[in-house]
């Protein structure tokens, strides 16, 4: 595949006002509760070559939300995010590469609680546009799975119909407008 930029090159900082960054989790095996994280940064950085790009990103986990004030203390505890000693989530890819004309396939370093596993998501870019301020943007969707278990969040509850309480697999979930820098 070609390794021609799908976004004009420069630093892009993901505008937390239009953007989001979610999860969604099997519960009781059934259905199926979704999150999000509302303290969050991001940056992506295009050059020429699409494989010389990075894309970063850190989450806050006390500030995770899934609409239910109780599971999300649960959340923070030891059980899960464990935020008093791992506040932070981070992301740093290691490679991205153009799939189609406006598919990517970034791969890079999840870290959830002090735990380090490479991840894949695949993003969709939606474009680029001038917003009325004269701002440079562009947008993306990604998605990626992982094992939760894989970052040492290992809570449980079997239930009797074999179902667990809460599922391994997590979807991740991200919508992101990012704003081009001012060029240095």
């Amino acid at each position: 595949m070609s390794t021609a930029t799908i976004a004009p090159t420069g630093t892009w900082n993901v505008d937390t006002t239009h953007s989001r960054v979610g999860f969604a989790v099997k519960h009781l095996g059934i259905a199926t509760v979704r999150g999000t994280f509302k303290e969050f940064e991001g940056t992506l950085e295009i050059s020429d070559d699409l494989a010389n790009a990075k894309a970063y990103g850190k989450v806050k986990t006390a500030s995770v939300d899934t609409n239910e004030a109780a599971r999300d203390e649960h959340l923070r505890n030891s059980d899960f995010f464990d935020v008093e000693k791992y506040p932070e989530i981070t992301f740093e890819s290691t490679k991205i590469e153009a799939l189609d004309e406006d598919s990517l396939k970034i791969i890079g370093n999840l870290t959830i609680n002090g735990t380090t596993n490479e991840v894949e998501l695949l993003a969709e870019v939606g474009g680029t546009e001038v917003d009325p301020w004269g701002n440079d943007r562009v947008g993306l969707e990604a998605v990626g799975k992982i094992s939760r278990s894989d970052f040492g969040m290992k809570f449980n509850m079997a239930l009797g119909s074999g179902n667990l309480a809460v599922g391994d697999k997590v979807t991740l979930n991200l919508d992101i407008s990012a704003v081009k820098a001012p060029a240095a």
